[in-house]
């Protein structure tokens, strides 16, 4: 009777979104979908900006892009079709705990025994070309037994997650709940 219940709304959940077309795109074309919203009645207004700190401390899932990087890739593009310019869509991405490995070079996550290559690696890179910010915690990363050598080239090492998040607030972002 519970698998039956747990179905029946996992299918009621999962319908309107089913119905939803999401594609990709402008800007990371493999990665981040995103749904267009043409009747909205909460309106962008225009020279609205986004700065948006993401909290991500969940590993991705075997072979996954990082959920949490994505997140951040999906406030880009729908805000980028939104017709947001790109200086006003600002992402960080502050990384802590078991999910500081998604941001391990290729050769760091190898030595690890995780496979050849890093999953979030790719995607990670072209955010970070685009301006978006990955901040890992000092604290994880000093707990996890990860160098600032072994992280992707551009991923920024805070003395902590809390002083990352205190920082960016300062500068005007805000904490995605999601």
């Amino acid at each position: 009777m519970r698998v039956a219940l747990l179905t029946a709304a996992a299918l009621a959940i999962g319908a309107p979104a089913a119905a939803q077309e999401v594609s990709y795109g402008p800007v990371f074309e493999d990665f981040g979908p995103v749904a267009d919203v043409p009747d909205a009645d909460f309106a962008i207004p225009e020279g609205a900006s986004f700065h948006v700190a993401f909290d991500v401390s969940r590993a991705a899932q075997d072979g996954q892009l990082n959920r949490g990087f994505e997140s951040a890739a999906r406030l880009i593009n729908m805000h980028a079709r939104a017709g947001v310019a790109p200086m006003e869509n600002r992402a960080a991405v502050v990384v802590h705990g078991a999910a500081v490995f998604d941001l391990l070079t290729d050769a760091a996550w190898a030595a690890r025994d995780r496979g050849e290559a890093n999953p979030s690696g790719a995607a990670v890179r072209a955010m970070i070309d685009q301006g978006v910010r990955f901040i890992v915690c000092g604290q994880s990363a000093a707990g996890q037994g990860v160098a600032k050598s072994e992280l992707l080239p551009g991923v920024e090492l805070a003395l902590s997650a809390m002083t990352a998040h205190a920082l960016l607030q300062q500068q005007g972002y805000t904490v995605n709940p999601f």
